[in-house]
């Protein structure tokens, strides 16, 4: 049987920073838990890498790891997270799942659709 491919509909987004300590450390649970989940697409993005593309939004957050989890291209989470890989897990079965999410933060107009269209370039 020919693999999966991910999903265009379910999008878990890390975004961080190639300086912070707390990124670097989450890079490999982050991945772990990408190849768990084949279906659906994860991106780890560089706030400072991809700026043009994310825009002023992107060099806003202050927190790492800061997540966002798109279904359809609707964010359903944005916000800091505890870089443990259970809290991820949970997170990528609920939206895999049609759950909701708790809100997090409040996403910048405009911020989730950048994510989206860099994530998938």
């Amino acid at each position: 049987m020919p693999a999966v491919p991910p999903s265009p509909s379910l999008l878990v987004a890390c975004l961080c920073a190639g300086w912070c300590t707390a990124c670097q450390a989450y890079a490999p649970v982050f991945a772990a838990v990408a190849q768990q989940y084949p279906a659906v697409t994860f991106a780890w993005l560089d706030i400072e890498e991809h700026s043009d593309a994310l825009g002023d939004a992107a060099l806003d957050i202050e927190n790492f790891p800061t997540l966002m989890l798109l279904r359809d291209g609707a964010t359903v989470f944005y916000g800091t997270v505890l870089p443990h890989p259970g809290t991820l897990v949970r997170m990528v079965e609920a939206l895999r799942d049609g759950e909701p999410l708790a809100a997090g933060q409040a996403c910048p107009a405009g911020f989730a659709q950048a994510v989206y269209r860099t994530a998938r370039a």
